[in-house]
């Protein structure tokens, strides 16, 4: 589905914030990043999205090579869909015009059919489909974000803190909400995540990064009882 090898990237031509990253995700599963602030987690998922350019490294999508593709033509032309942190819904515009924005490459029928499909889905933006993005909720906000970024119908869902501002009830809701999707829409979902435990409960693998490397990966059932991701995830020693 996605492959990256040996990825490095920065922002700065003297800093390499990415430092040889190898990593897969496989059809329809979900995979989470890991790692304490400032190991690099956003970057390499602004890297993979193709917002930020690698200087060296492959990122394979559906078996070719797209790492100098810029994310406007990814999201077109490689059924990729990212869901930003920050500023993912236009809080002026309508739960409606949110999702016509992200089909907006579709025809006018289909992107109908599709906004349709994900109202199903999710039935709280069909009761608020009306309703300026600015007047929901946190969770309901991020579930539009979810929402306009799957009109196009990805294959691979890049998704950079889901559940940042969000409290302990409505977190299980947006969590449940990414679930959905992977199983009836058999997507693959790379997502950057800090609330570790819920994140790897819900996922199949995890890679756990340290200073722009890999330093962990496995199954979330292996990583949850490795000493290794206390001390290094958690920043303790391990018992």
């Amino acid at each position: 589905m996605i492959r990256i090898d040996n990825i490095v990237a920065g922002y700065t031509p003297e800093v390499d914030i990415l430092k040889g990253i190898s990593l897969h995700v496989d059809r329809a599963e979900i995979v989470t990043l890991l790692g304490p602030n400032g190991c690099g987690k956003s970057t390499l998922l602004k890297t993979i999205a193709g917002v930020l350019l690698p200087r060296s490294g492959t990122v394979t999508l559906e078996g070719q090579d797209r790492s100098q593709m810029p994310v406007h033509r990814k999201i077109r032309h490689c059924s990729l869909g990212f869901v930003p942190q920050t500023e993912n819904v236009f809080a002026n515009l309508t739960v409606r015009e949110n999702m016509q924005v992200g089909g907006h490459y579709l025809p006018p029928d289909a992107c109908q059919r599709r906004m349709d499909q994900l109202c199903d889905l999710y039935p709280v933006l069909g009761r608020k489909i009306e309703a300026r993005a600015a007047s929901l909720s946190g969770g309901e906000r991020q579930i539009l974000a979810l929402a306009r970024a799957l009109m196009p119908s990805p294959s691979l869902l890049l998704l950079d803190e889901p559940s940042a501002g969000l409290s302990p009830k409505v977190l299980q809701e947006v969590f449940a909400a990414i679930v959905e999707v992977r199983d009836k829409e058999r997507v693959s979902i790379l997502m950057v995540e800090q609330n570790a435990m819920e994140a790897m409960r819900m996922s199949d693998r995890a890679y756990i990064l340290s200073m722009g490397t890999v330093a962990l990966t496995g199954t979330t059932r292996k990583l949850l009882h490795d000493p290794q991701v206390r001390e290094l995830y958690m920043g303790g020693r391990a018992a």
